[in-house]
């Protein structure tokens, strides 16, 4: 199985933002379940840990060696304007890994 990792903003414009951006990144980490692929979505991964004791750099630079990890990655509208996502971005390029803009692009690992 192969190993997908799902890009896009995570903070915004207070918690309701920060809430949407979850549920979208969820959403589309369940249609690519559904797909066949084995699904990182570090939205989920790190909910609402945020705060003052741990650095967002800490999540960023982890979430930057999970890619390495992974063989694909999906990125969410909105990622252009999100500084983790462009890092994470420029990390699948530097890795030459697919690089897919909406989940109708990504193959169907179904057996």
């Amino acid at each position: 199985m192969r190993i997908i990792y799902v890009s896009g903003p995570y903070r915004g414009d207070g918690w309701n933002a920060v809430f949407e951006n979850i549920v979208r990144a969820r959403t589309a980490a369940r249609q690519l379940w559904l797909r066949g692929w084995a699904v990182i979505c570090p939205h989920a991964n790190t909910l609402f840990m945020d705060g003052p004791e741990i650095p967002a750099m800490s999540f960023i630079e982890g979430d930057l060696e999970i890619i390495a990890r992974c063989d694909a990655i999906l990125m969410l509208p909105g990622w252009e304007r999100s500084e983790g996502s462009r890092m994470e971005y420029s990390r699948a390029v530097e890795l030459r890994m697919p690089v897919y803009l909406s989940v109708e692009e990504v193959p169907d690992e179904r057996p």
